[in-house]
């Protein structure tokens, strides 16, 4: 399951333990509505880890936070250090990828 934050207070308890991937995105954006099943998709399958949404249009000082300049931007955090990012759509196994770094 994806689950949509949208202040800060949500977002850093979300992202203090564990695995946490961030999907930054934009109702409006092609690429991020694409991406969108391809992370329900590996909510199901992986359950070690977390898979949030942050609204770029709702939760605008958590993408200033993490200048995020583009959508979607997706963040990765391991017990709450952010490891690594990518920009753009990413299919399933550039996720799985970038995920088990």
């Amino acid at each position: 399951m994806l689950r949509n934050i949208t202040t800060r207070e949500e977002f850093s308890a979300a992202t203090k333990e564990g695995t946490v991937v961030v999907d930054f995105f934009a109702s409006w954006c092609g690429p991020c509505k694409m991406l969108t099943p391809v992370l329900e998709q590996l909510a199901e399958e992986k359950k070690d880890v977390v898979f949030l949404k942050v609204d770029v249009d709702q939760a605008s000082a958590l993408a200033a936070q993490f200048q995020v300049q583009a959508v979607p931007t997706i963040l990765l955090f391991k017990d709450g250090k952010l490891v690594d990012n990518r920009m753009g759509y990413q299919n399933k196994n550039q996720l799985l990828n970038f995920i088990n770094q």
